[in-house]
């Protein structure tokens, strides 16, 4: 019984561990077609996420702005909806390269440097590709800004990765 649960366990991460890397595949596809949307549609996009926040927010806390209020709100915290959308997809894409990566064994200061090299790579790619886009263009400013959400998703997969293989994943860890 025991052969056959290590077994088992062998087969999973052989088949497992390859297919961890398709979430981060998924989000680099994302974040290639979101920048290769040209910049009026980039920025309607986020300005109709802007109006929703305002709009959420007058609800929650009951201020019955007029549409000029909701507007007028929506456009002040419209570049910062921006950068937040910066910040969150690159965060989303470090945990989906991270977390694999860590998969692996790849761990502690190798991990940052690893996954940050990787997607920060991808960030300043992904500027380039937009300098080819109609209303778009590179900018240094928006890789520093993805490079926050890298930073704080690769600490987030140390933090959770370091916890579960101490606590719940203790038992199937090879690290006693």
């Amino acid at each position: 019984m025991k052969y056959i649960l290590l077994f088992i366990k062998k087969t999973l991460r052989l088949v497992l561990r390859p297919l961890s890397f398709v979430p981060a595949l998924l989000v680099m596809y994302m974040i290639f077609q979101l920048s290769a949307q040209n910049g009026i549609t980039s920025s309607q996009l986020s300005y109709k996420v802007s109006f929703k926040i305002v709009t959420v927010a007058d609800k929650v806390l009951d201020k019955d702005f007029s549409k000029a209020q909701i507007e007028h709100y929506a456009d002040r915290i419209h570049h910062y909806v921006r950068k937040l959308g910066h910040v969150t997809e690159y965060f989303i894409l470090a945990v989906t390269v991270a977390f694999p990566l860590y998969v692996y064994g790849v761990r502690g200061f190798p991990l940052m440097i690893v996954a940050g090299i990787f997607c920060v790579g991808f960030a300043a790619f992904d500027e380039y590709h937009q300098s080819f886009v109609a209303g778009r263009g590179p900018s240094s400013r928006d890789v520093a800004i993805d490079s926050i959400g890298i930073f704080i998703g690769i600490i987030l997969v140390r933090i959770v990765g370091w916890a579960g293989r101490k606590t719940i994943f203790r038992p199937l860890s090879n690290h006693k």
